[in-house]
């Protein structure tokens, strides 16, 4: 009798994603998914070029019914053992209102769903930001909601509400909020599955989009951002894929519900040191 496959889904079909794939994915099947069949099938020909039996399916994290066909999909194949979620959208390529729909419902959905098939010694990251760390702080009362609220009433929460998200990089801050808090609920139920599931966030890190973005009308500000950094640079996908290795591995066995800040200290310059909000920056 055949063993089942190993089974890694990828969400997100961008530069991270692929970086950490390449990394742990040898000898398993792979999903690549995204809103958009092109990222898709682009992503999956590089990675089968190189060896990797990789399948493309188009898939919106938004949507409960979509993620429950990719993971139909997926088991059809095997035994799902890894999920690597980069799948969002950015402050500058959509609403409040979609931002909040992808970046932060669509996460808790997948987060939950997957939640309910990983194999036991699973393990999955999801791809937050540094953005979430620069918000003030929220309360315990608030970070409880936003990490315990029944996904299908998240977007009711009155901390959510449109009128009350300034801008969408202010929507875009309380969906990567809410994301490290779904993570540190969400590794309490994996647990009891023997599974872990961690978050990244990433500062600026070097795709086709953030290059857009560093020679767009913002791009004064992201290289004002990095330039003042400690690390004085962005960062590469395959710095992320580092520390997600790490997270995947069972050398990371004794981590789960953690959040991983990783941008070159911006984060820290913006608290103190140079990039400071009404600061000389």
């Amino acid at each position: 009798m055949k063993a089942k496959n190993e089974v890694i889904v990828l969400t997100g079909a961008g530069q991270i994603g692929m970086a950490i794939v390449r990394r742990m994915a040898y000898g398993s099947k792979i999903f690549v998914s995204d809103w958009k069949m092109e990222n898709a099938q682009a992503i999956t020909k590089t990675l089968v070029e190189v060896g990797f039996d990789a399948t493309p399916l188009k898939a919106d994290i938004s949507s409960r019914q979509s993620i429950l066909e990719l993971i139909k999909a997926a088991k059809s194949e095997g035994d799902i053992s890894m999920l690597i979620n980069a799948a969002g959208v950015s402050p500058s390529q959509s609403t409040k209102e979609h931002i909040l729909a992808v970046d932060l419902y669509g996460t808790a959905i997948l987060l939950e769903e997957f939640g309910k098939v990983i194999k036991q010694g699973g393990a999955a990251v999801t791809i937050s930001s540094q953005s979430g760390h620069r918000m003030p702080a929220l309360s315990a009362d608030e970070d409880r909601l936003l990490a315990m609220t029944p996904t299908e009433e998240l977007l009711s929460l009155d901390i959510l509400k449109p009128e009350l998200i300034k801008d969408t990089l202010h929507a875009y801050q309380m969906a990567k909020r809410c994301n490290v808090k779904r993570v540190m609920a969400e590794a309490v139920k994996w647990g009891e599955r023997g599974a872990r599931i961690n978050s990244i966030s990433p500062g600026i890190i070097i795709t086709p989009l953030a290059l857009d973005e560093i020679n767009g009308i913002r791009g004064d500000f992201y290289k004002n951002m990095f330039a003042k950094s400690p690390a004085g640079r962005p960062g590469m996908a395959d710095e992320v894929a580092n520390v997600a290795e790490l997270l995947l591995s069972d050398r990371g066995s004794f981590i789960t519900g953690s959040d991983f800040l990783i941008d070159g200290g911006a984060t820290a310059s913006y608290f103190y040191g140079p990039l400071q909000p009404g600061g000389n920056n």
